[in-house]
């Protein structure tokens, strides 16, 4: 059974992370992502990531993340001849991901109004921080300037430490996912329409748009988020809990799960103390609900409690790292992971989509390309000889 997007041709003109990490989502449901990249260097991906040596041969575990499963073309889309070779492209593509700052794919006369002209049923989509638009459209955007603005880093961290920014780029990352779910959407109407759609992603309302129940609250409630670090502010005991050897997250969030925490920790008193017996008690005072559920959680050991707590069907989990996660059994038995051959002789680790999908496998289907890998093939494919590919590399337009 082939996978949902098998035979949806993407051109993938996007740099770094937002982008990049869209059309990956896209090449692992099946579609054949063709990744438009400059000349000189490529995507600063590359040369981004903690191995210094795959950095220095453009290969940089960044790039590898959210790469794997394309094909490398390099283009100048400077050079006329350049742009008219991507609008030849533009002609059997049904999608075109770029995230460019507003404006520059229309300066170079390759905007979605001037591609639409070529391919009508084209689904364009442009990334950004802030929108095509609006009083901060021309401001450049990276991750940590979207945490900042979105309010992400107002509310991560406790009192002392917030604003804190998230760990990982989020912000990128939700506007890549933002995009690829809205690129299906105008997939599937341009096969039934033959029209195709502009998408304006803002990496900014995409950030807002997953932070609902915290922007709910202030504008339905009046109630300004303020950071609560490890503690959920929708429920107590739910957070992060110190034990005898380790940490553990506890989201005890209904009164069965408070009533057999209580009575698995020795603590069935806790159950009938007027501080902790009705739910919003138990939120006013969750800190000193806490300070007595870790006097009784010192007695043994986070992976110790875990199994206690599961067994009885309260919902926890130990507090990770990466490398321990990834390692898991859970994580092992499920393939998460997937082991690519490159064609430097080099071995690629990537992780597959975070879904699986019956009659097929959501594994990108081959390794990160080297640059430029592709060329070759697809200006052949277009109908350029030998002769004029080599041409055209010497004068620096591929």
């Amino acid at each position: 059974m082939a996978l949902p997007l098998s035979g949806v041709r993407v051109l993938d003109l996007s740099n770094v992370l937002a982008g990049p990490f869209c059309a990956y989502q896209l090449a692992m449901l099946g579609a054949e992502v063709i990744k438009i990249e400059n000349p000189e260097g490529g995507d600063l991906a590359r040369r981004l990531g903690a191995d210094p040596a795959a950095s220095s041969r453009n290969m940089g575990a960044s790039f590898v993340a959210v790469n794997a499963g394309k094909q490398s073309v390099t283009l100048n889309l400077k050079d006329p001849r350049g742009k008219a070779i991507l609008r030849e492209m533009v002609r059997t593509a049904d999608v075109l991901v770029e995230n460019f700052r507003p404006g520059v794919m229309t300066r170079l006369d390759l905007g979605y109004e001037s591609l639409k002209e070529i391919n009508p049923a084209l689904v364009y989509c442009a990334i950004s921080g802030f929108g095509n638009d609006g009083e901060l459209s021309n401001r450049p955007a990276y991750d940590q300037i979207i945490q900042g603005f979105s309010g992400v880093m107002s509310v991560t961290g406790d009192a002392t430490s917030a604003p804190l920014r998230v760990g990982y780029p989020i912000s990128d990352t939700v506007g890549g996912i933002t995009a690829a779910f809205g690129i299906c959407a105008a997939l599937v109407d341009a096969r039934a329409s033959g029209e195709g759609r502009m998408l304006d992603v803002s990496m900014l309302e995409s950030s807002l748009a997953t932070m609902g129940w915290v922007v709910s609250n202030y504008l339905n409630a009046g109630v300004s988020p303020q950071p609560m670090g490890n503690e959920n502010f929708t429920a107590a005991p739910s957070g992060t809990f110190r034990t005898g050897d380790g940490l553990l997250n506890i989201a005890a969030n209904e009164t069965k799960q408070f009533v057999s925490l209580c009575q698995l920790i020795g603590r069935a008193d806790l159950v009938d103390d007027p501080r902790f017996s009705e739910r919003n008690a138990r939120k006013v005072n969750r800190m000193e609900l806490k300070a007595q559920i870790e006097a009784a959680l010192a007695s043994d050991s986070a992976i110790a409690w875990d199994k206690k707590f599961t067994d009885a069907g309260v919902p926890v989990g130990r507090v990770m790292s990466v490398p321990e996660i990834l390692a898991h059994p859970h994580l092992e038995s499920r393939e998460f992971v997937c082991e690519l051959q490159a064609s430097d002789a080099t071995r690629q680790r990537v992780t597959r989509a975070g879904f699986r999908i019956s009659g097929g496998s959501t594994a990108p289907s081959g390794p990160a390309p080297l640059l430029s890998a592709d060329t070759h093939k697809q200006l052949a494919t277009l109908g350029y000889s030998d002769t004029q590919i080599e041409a055209l590399r010497t004068e620096g337009v591929i």
